[in-house]
């Protein structure tokens, strides 16, 4: 498949930032407005509504791709520290702690963070040079 998709890889990777920043801001979404089926925190002072912050703004930051390696370096952080926090003590295994979403947003964030906003990108649009493949 590389040798049919690879000429693409750039495109895939924007969209792999763009829709995993999106679902990222619904969660926050869901945290500080209570919408899409969630619950609207009661203060923003509290881990919960720092939660939602990070993830609402970040999640926006990510999917514009605006100081995008160093928003997504703190959603990872985040999501691993959520990891910790609230799934972990539940069970070893991600999977029968329910903590598999906040495992693969914690790895997708940092692989974000590692390689930069890319393509479609206002980081790149405003010439920031935070994109290591600006093909």
């Amino acid at each position: 498949m590389e040798r049919y998709l690879g000429k693409y890889s750039s495109q895939i990777y924007a969209l792999l930032r763009i829709v995993s920043g999106f679902l990222f801001a619904c969660h926050g979404a869901q945290k500080l407005f209570g919408v899409l089926g969630g619950t609207a925190v009661e203060s923003l002072a509290s881990l919960r509504g720092a939660a939602g912050i990070i993830e609402f703004f970040g999640g926006l930051l990510i999917m514009g791709g605006l100081f995008t390696s160093y928003t997504a370096f703190i959603a990872s952080g985040e999501m691993a520290f959520a990891y910790f926090l609230s799934h972990a003590p539940r069970g070893l295994w991600p999977i029968m702690n329910r903590g598999e979403l906040a495992v693969l947003f914690c790895f997708l964030f940092l692989y974000i963070a590692s390689r930069g906003s890319g393509i479609w990108s206002l980081d790149g649009l405003l010439g920031r040079g935070s994109s290591t493949d600006r093909r």
